[in-house]
């Protein structure tokens, strides 16, 4: 007789011992899959910080190349003597100052105005950045957009240097736009004259489409036509001067503030008398260092971060060193991202040591 066969089937304990390799290996792949997923979430993460500070600084860059450019060599010597007070910048037209420090060193406006540990509005402590220096910067350019050196600048009869007539310069085709137009002078604006009796800075209180005002008590405080003339240069000691030539100048200051709202640190950037507008988010961390020319030494003392601080003058700035840390959208736990870029740049208009003579 044919002997029956016996098919026999899995055991329990091979079926277990199945399960648990099974087991074993899909954990292995959910692993494998969720640290390819937190890779790929921080490399995204660099990726955006980066793009986002990068974006930061070459908005900077730009605005500290022009450092100096159109200013008289040197700068320009604001009010001062009998009856002037300290003038402001980073303050707007309500009055609000934007950084601790506001106040021209020396009543001085220089192309660079370097801003040692004067970098966060109200002195707000950055959470993420304990310990950390954060700097402001204040640069001065003259605007070339804008052509208001081709109109025609006087100082009306009884004016007391309260306010200048501009007419557009016939020599010129085509004529400028009228100054009050869409892109033209703005009230809180600086704007520099220059004639033969010297140089002053007014801002802007009041313009129509043939004239600016300079009226006393503007938030800047650069007007003051109450002070002394003879010994200050304000726009009274120059309203004799002939002929006039006038540019819009830039005043930038570049600064963090921390939002009151449990939002990360932002820079921002405010120009002249103006409302600041934020120009990156998720920066926590801004600080410069200068090399400065030593008139004394012929040499460069390099990377100098307070160079007002040690007797410098912000004349014989040559380069600028900067540094910027900032911190992904994800603020905290293991997977928050901060990260520094730095670069050096040229301050090609301000004053420098021509080495060949």
């Amino acid at each position: 007789m044919q002997a029956g066969k016996n098919d026999s089937g899995f055991t329990l304990i091979e079926l277990l011992i199945s399960m648990a390799l099974g087991l074993i290996v899909m954990a292995a792949l959910t692993s494998l899959f969720k640290t390819g997923m937190d890779s790929t979430f921080i490399v995204a993460q660099r990726i955006e910080g980066q793009q986002n500070m990068r974006a930061a600084m070459e908005i900077m860059n730009k605005d500290i190349n022009m450092a100096g450019a159109g200013l008289p060599t040197g700068g320009v010597q604001l009010p001062t003597g009998g009856g002037s007070s300290p003038e402001k910048y980073g303050c707007d037209q309500s009055g609000t100052c934007y950084v601790p420090a506001y106040t021209y060193t020396n009543n001085y406006m220089y192309g660079i105005i370097p801003g040692y540990s004067n970098g966060v509005q109200g002195n707000a402590t950055v959470p993420s950045a304990p310990g950390q220096v954060n700097d402001s910067i204040t640069v001065v350019y003259a605007d070339y957009n804008f052509p208001l050196f081709e109109y025609t600048v006087t100082f009306p009869a009884g004016s007391n240097g309260t306010s200048i007539t501009v007419a557009p310069n016939p020599i010129y085709i085509p004529a400028p736009v009228a100054i009050n137009s869409p892109g033209g002078i703005q009230v809180g604006d600086l704007i520099l004259l220059s004639n033969s009796a010297g140089n002053a800075v007014g801002e802007v209180t009041g313009l129509t489409a043939g004239g600016i005002s300079f009226a006393a008590t503007d938030p800047l405080n650069v007007n003051q036509p109450g002070a002394a003339p003879g010994i200050t240069n304000n726009i009274q000691a120059i309203a004799a001067g002939t002929p006039t030539t006038a540019y819009r100048l830039f005043a930038v200051t570049y600064y963090l503030t921390v939002p009151t709202n449990g939002q990360l640190p932002r820079l921002m950037r405010q120009v002249n008398g103006l409302t600041p507008v934020p120009v990156a988010d998720n920066i926590i961390n801004l600080q410069f260092s200068y090399d400065v020319y030593n008139s004394t030494t012929n040499v460069l003392d390099a990377n100098e971060p307070n160079p007002i601080g040690v007797g410098e003058s912000p004349n014989l700035i040559q380069k600028i060193n900067l540094v910027v840390m900032g911190e992904s959208l994800t603020p905290n736990g293991n997977r928050s991202q901060n990260m520094y870029l730095a670069t050096s740049i040229s301050a090609r208009n301000m004053a420098f040591r021509n080495t060949y003579q």
